[in-house]
């Protein structure tokens, strides 16, 4: 069903999720800017990753899921009755905790989303393989061994060949789920680089327990307790000046 709201955003309007008697969400109302990252904080528990699997519409798994409300991306209401949900998915690339290469090659991890989505030709698969792994910076790493197992790949190589795979369905935003929690610092801040050089295309959405990271990159924050929105804001006014309570005591660690 489309709507008159302003494309190249997510627009969240009273959402509420429930599993089975356990109400996670809880009439959350958000705009999430394109081309900005957008970090999702709050403490363990309290809805961040089941937000960031509501968007891409991953929660459709949970046995006695119940979602209510509205989500608009690019002008869609992703949770339309006629609403295709692969067609969905494809606006929004999501990078797990943990790197999740498929057991197969490096170059059919990256072809594999591309064919579903009826890309053919070997030339023009060729192209995507490279442009990708080169936008995650694995290029140069790889390039000889396209056709090895991505299991052979680091654990820091693995994350940045997801983030290539996800990239190669031209998704409109990424979406990481403590996506560098799994990774050594210097792979983390390899990934932190990487997306701070993709805001430039992309809008991107992430949740994290780490504050320095979100200090670190975000343009904009979204603080979440108990499955509601608590305060939200550019990250420079976030962080130095918090309006509510909560936000301040979470800030300065009287909990985690």
């Amino acid at each position: 069903m489309a709507t008159t709201t302003a494309k190249n955003s997510i627009n969240i309007s009273n959402l509420n999720v429930s599993v089975s008697d356990n109400h996670i969400l809880k009439d959350v109302s958000l705009t999430i800017p394109d081309r900005k990252i957008t970090c999702i904080i709050g403490p363990s528990g309290c809805g961040k990753s089941t937000l960031l699997k509501t968007i891409n519409r991953l929660v459709d798994h949970i046995e006695k899921v119940k979602v209510e409300g509205q989500i608009v991306v690019d002008g869609e209401d992703i949770y339309g009755k006629k609403v295709e949900i692969t067609h969905v998915r494809k606006k929004l690339g999501l990078l797990s905790q943990r790197p999740t290469p498929l057991p197969m090659s490096i170059y059919d991890n990256i072809t594999f989303g591309c064919k579903i989505h009826g890309v053919r030709g070997k030339k023009r698969l060729a192209q995507i393989v490279e442009k990708n792994l080169r936008s995650a910076g694995l290029w140069d790493e790889v390039k000889d061994r396209l056709h090895s197992p991505a299991s052979n790949l680091s654990i820091g190589q693995q994350q940045r060949l997801c983030l290539a795979r996800g990239l190669a369905i031209e998704p409109q935003f990424i979406l990481g789920d403590e996506a560098t929690s799994a990774l050594d610092p210097i792979s983390s801040r390899h990934i932190e680089d990487l997306f701070l050089q993709l805001k430039e295309k992309y809008g991107i959405i992430l949740v994290t327990h780490t504050l320095r990271q979100a200090l670190r990159i975000a343009d904009y924050v979204v603080f979440i307790y108990l499955g509601r929105v608590i305060e939200t804001g550019a990250a420079k006014e976030f962080f130095n000046n918090p309006q509510h309570e909560l936000t301040k005591q979470y800030l300065s660690g009287v909990f985690s």
